[in-house]
């Protein structure tokens, strides 16, 4: 990656025109260089799109990522939906690879009461077989487990990270307002953010930090976790200094704004780190 880029989770609030290639050059116009497609309900794009959808983003420079959709669960004791979720990933991986993509995120799983070590393990079983087909069509693309911001779902940074060493294709998608809420609050200071990515460098290398993948916006939390998403400025996460460290440790990737304002935070973030 070329440098660190921000974008929207979805197709701006502001775009007149409907549709993703339209969303593109709406992220463009905002100054902004990357986009989150969301399959969180459903992947909604359909291969003959995808050629106009890849067009556009390499004229605008647009860098898209995806999430994949929510009903995943890696961890689940039901075959059928074990596989549907393996499914899930696959196909939002290849969607986003036709659309030229780079990145693909998703929540892994839960705990269901069980212990971390067994869910770890089948989760790592399932993604050894996303992994493995996803490089028959596209061996660049990332595949991301993400950090979650609950207590009852399968994501620690330690658990993500220790996923991401055991593939070369998989890196950790860290939501810095989901470590924040995990923690009850912590993961807020110079210090926390700095010992993630040095943590996230000594297990992975300079190349994680070359080809981040970030979600980052306000949230609110309880003793149980994330409660949902705000705008930064209504959150007490300290987003200024973690913009300070990211650019200590001369990240390059994609930073994407899941506010509910989406593109006004993106914006917000953008011209705070570039200043």
């Amino acid at each position: 990656m070329d440098k660190l880029r921000f974008g929207t989770s979805g197709i701006p609030l502001s775009s007149s025109k409907k549709g993703t290639a339209a969303g593109i050059k709406k992220v463009r116009e905002l100054n902004l260089d990357a986009m989150e497609l969301e399959f969180v309900r459903a992947i909604y794009i359909k291969k003959d799109k995808t050629p106009e959808i890849k067009q556009v983003a390499e004229k605008e420079d647009i860098v898209l990522t995806c999430h994949a959709p929510y009903f995943i669960n890696l961890n689940s004791e039901d075959k059928k939906k074990f596989y549907a979720s393996i499914g899930y990933i696959k196909n939002s991986a290849a969607i986003t690879s036709l659309c030229g993509g780079y990145s693909v995120c998703f929540h892994a799983g839960y705990y269901q009461k069980q212990n971390p070590k067994k869910v770890y393990d089948k989760i790592k079983e399932a993604v050894k077989i996303i992994t493995k087909d996803v490089k028959e069509f596209d061996k660049k693309i990332w595949i991301r487990p993400e950090t979650t911001g609950k207590i009852a779902q399968f994501g620690t940074i330690h658990e993500i990270l220790d996923l991401s060493v055991e593939f070369d294709n998989v890196l950790p998608c860290i939501d810095w307002s989901h470590l924040h809420a995990w923690s009850n609050g912590k993961y807020n200071t110079k210090e926390e953010f700095t010992d993630v990515l040095t943590l996230m460098e000594s297990k992975l290398g300079r190349k994680a930090l070359d080809n981040v993948h970030f979600h980052c916006q306000g949230v609110e939390y309880s003793e149980r976790g994330e409660k949902y998403h705000t705008n930064l400025k209504d959150s007490d996460l300290k987003y200024q200094e973690l913009l300070k460290v990211w650019k200590d440790f001369k990240l390059k990737g994609v930073v994407i704004a899941e506010s509910p304002n989406v593109e006004d935070d993106a914006q917000l973030m953008n011209k705070f780190y570039c200043k």
